[in-house]
Parts: structure tokens; sequence; C-alpha cells
């Protein structure tokens, strides 16, 4: 059988959380690609192309997103037009979206 594949994407600034995440997933028997760590090219393009690579040789995709990064909106693009299962990890509860929502309520009491 096989070794499950998984690729691991998400916003920059939770590294930290990814690299746990795969010494998790690799302790489970799982091959792990991290598109953020596993490329030359860091230019716009190059990322689109390496995330687009590991995205689809993955069996399946964890998320880590803070809500704001648009590139990780993009893959979750490729995600869906890939057909990859996603599992989202950690996705940042603070949002602008959540000021607003709160600032909905609050208003209604001035």
């Amino acid at each position: 059988m096989d070794k499950k594949v998984a690729a691991i994407i998400g916003s920059t600034r939770y590294a930290a959380r990814m690299i746990d995440l795969k010494q998790r997933l690799e302790q489970q028997g799982m091959t792990v690609m991290m598109p953020k760590f596993d490329r030359e090219d860091t230019s716009e393009l190059g990322v689109a192309l390496s995330n687009r690579k590991n995205i689809h040789s993955a069996d399946i995709v964890y998320v880590l997103w803070d809500r704001r990064s648009y590139g990780t909106v993009f893959d979750l693009g490729m995600c869906f037009a890939l057909r990859r299962p996603i599992i989202m990890e950690y996705l940042e509860p603070r949002t602008f979206e959540g000021l607003f929502e709160q600032y909905e309520r609050y208003s209604k009491t001035l």
C-alpha cells in the first residue's frame, strides 16, 4: 500500500505551525510536501506553479489560513479546481469580518 501524500499550504506567518503539522503527519506515516519550503523559484509565478504541482500530487491538502492571505485563497481555488480534499488545520479567528459583525451589533446601541 502506498503512503498517503499530503501538502501543507497556508499563510507564511504560520511557518512554525506548518513545521509542527509536518512532523505530526510524518509520524503517522504520511509523505508531506510543504510548497512554502520546497520551491526554488520564489517569484509570484514560481510560487503559484510550485503550489499547483504539490497540490496536484497530494492526496489531501492541509490549510493554515489567517483569512487575509490572497495567496492562500488562490491555493484554495486550485484545490477546488483540482478536486483535492482539504482539511482546515488552522483558521485565524480574529478578522476584519469579525470586527464589522461586532460593530454592526454595537452600532445598534448608539
